[in-house]
């Protein structure tokens, strides 16, 4: 009995050593070891064809170091714990689990469910092919327009009846455009599927066979029926309703249905069945492994580098300020800026009135302030283009504020122009001027003081030698 313990015990040490040398540790990263597979599974799909950007496998170290940090991070801080991140998560794992419990089986079983419920909504009275002329009139219409609607029908059957060709009528002559085209003809329907009056009608009727005028809601018909036949075998419509299932989201479907049953069967919940499915496919597929973790990994890091940097910033208003402020020669301006309006007016009172309501106001209040002031009803009294403008952006302003000789096409019915703001020479005055610029920027400055601080944080041990080896065993 020893023996066989100490033989099992070798044994079990043998195939872990195997697998260490198979897939040997390439980094550990806050006392966690990163396999070889996991780092390759990145670093391929990072640089694969068609990416610019290109790495070497040392200079992708720093990137995925820095990812694995954040990640980390982000489990710290509990948010792979929150609800939401927990069912977002669960949504795009399971797109990639569902298909796996989807056999040809259960596809055939809904493919005859669809067929045993279309045979029985058809009934004995089979399928129909007609084609109608319409003469169209609302329910609700005069008299007089539904007399001529009837008058219209009525000469229209006499000369069907005296030998004239009902396709060609229908092209002229019908008033419901998607028939019409196709010489008045209809798709195969069954019954339930039109208005009663036209059903009624188009059953009464034997192949070859022509109705009376007669009304339904839409108006005033004549029927020929082209063509009547009862519901195919089974087998002779399997393609077309595999294809069917396909369009219509019949693999989820049928998904769906194997997962409510087979967690039925092992007294689980779905959920829980998903996960279990999860991890035994994971097992068998590295790939699939590797890319359920990414979508895990990639959620923690969207949410804790907004938290930590992206929503931060771009809130952060005395931040901006202050990071501006400190760093305003970068955004200085190889050419002037005109800060302000060029703005259009019917009435020449109004050139002084726009000015005298935004004066002294914050320039991000203006157009506000001018909507409110002038714009406020259905009567626009102005027309406004606000922004920071350079030569060539505003015609108005290039040639009233930057004495350009050009040509300046009046708006319609605003034939007084007119500009109100500050030439900004050197570049912006504050920050909001180039937010967009600042916002970048500050948020690149937070990452790199947060990186700095993870790495200061967590361990991170590189195996070189390990690294000399990817994409070579």
């Amino acid at each position: 009995m020893k023996t066989r313990l100490i033989i099992a015990s070798m044994l079990l040490m043998a195939a872990a050593a195997n697998a260490q040398n198979n897939d040997p540790t390439i980094m550990t990263v806050n006392g966690q070891p990163v396999p070889r597979s996991e780092f390759e599974y990145s670093y391929n799909k990072n640089n694969s064809e068609g990416v610019i950007d290109k790495k070497s496998v040392d200079e992708y170290v720093d990137l995925f170091v820095n990812y694995k940090l954040k990640v980390q991070a982000a489990k710290d801080a509990r948010l792979d714990t929150l609800t939401s991140f927990k069912d977002e998560f669960a949504m795009y794992r399971d797109q990639q689990i569902k298909p796996s419990f989807v056999t040809d089986e259960g596809m055939l079983r809904e493919a005859q469910k669809v067929y045993n419920d279309t045979k029985e909504s058809i009934g004995p009275r089979g399928l129909i092919m007609p084609a109608h002329i319409l003469m169209h009139v609302e329910q609700q219409a005069p008299a007089e327009e539904m007399q001529k609607a009837k008058v219209r029908i009525d000469s229209i059957y006499t000369a069907l009846k005296n030998g004239a060709d009902f396709a060609d009528l229908a092209k002229r002559l019908s008033q419901d455009p998607g028939s019409a085209v196709n010489g008045g003809a209809l798709p195969w329907i069954g019954p339930g599927q039109t208005v009663k009056e036209f059903e009624d009608q188009a059953y009464a009727l034997q192949k070859g066979e022509m109705s009376q005028p007669f009304q339904s809601p839409y108006g005033y018909h004549i029927i020929l029926m082209k063509d009547r036949k009862q519901l195919e075998p089974f087998d002779s419509l399997k393609n077309d309703i595999f294809a069917f299932l396909e369009r219509r989201g019949g693999r989820e479907h049928v998904a769906d249905q194997a997962i409510k049953e087979m967690a039925q069967e092992q007294g689980i919940s779905t959920a829980q069945l998903l996960e279990k499915r999860a991890a035994e496919m994971s097992a068998k597929d590295m790939d699939l492994k590797y890319l359920i973790q990414e979508y895990h990994d990639g959620l923690l890091l969207y949410e804790i580098s907004n938290q930590t940097v992206w929503d931060k910033a771009a809130k952060d208003e005395l931040g901006l300020a202050n990071y501006f402020q400190k760093n305003k020669k970068k955004y200085g301006w190889d050419e002037p800026r005109y800060k302000g309006i060029a703005y259009h007016v019917k009435d020449k009172a109004d050139v002084k009135a726009v000015k005298k309501s935004v004066k002294g106001l914050p320039f991000s209040q203006w157009a506000d302030q001018l909507r409110k002031t002038f714009n406020n009803d259905s009567i626009i009294r102005i027309r406004v283009e606000k922004g920071i403008f350079k030569k060539g952006d505003n015609a108005v302003i290039d040639k009233m504020v930057f004495k350009k000789d050009t040509t300046v096409t009046s708006l319609q019915d605003y034939p007084i122009d007119a500009v109100f703001g500050k030439l900004l020479k050197k570049g912006p005055e504050e920050y909001q001027d180039v937010r967009a610029l600042v916002v970048a920027d500050y948020q690149e400055e937070l990452e790199k003081a947060w990186v700095e601080d993870l790495r200061k944080r967590y361990s991170v041990v590189v195996n070189k030698e390990v690294l000399q080896t990817v994409n070579k065993h």
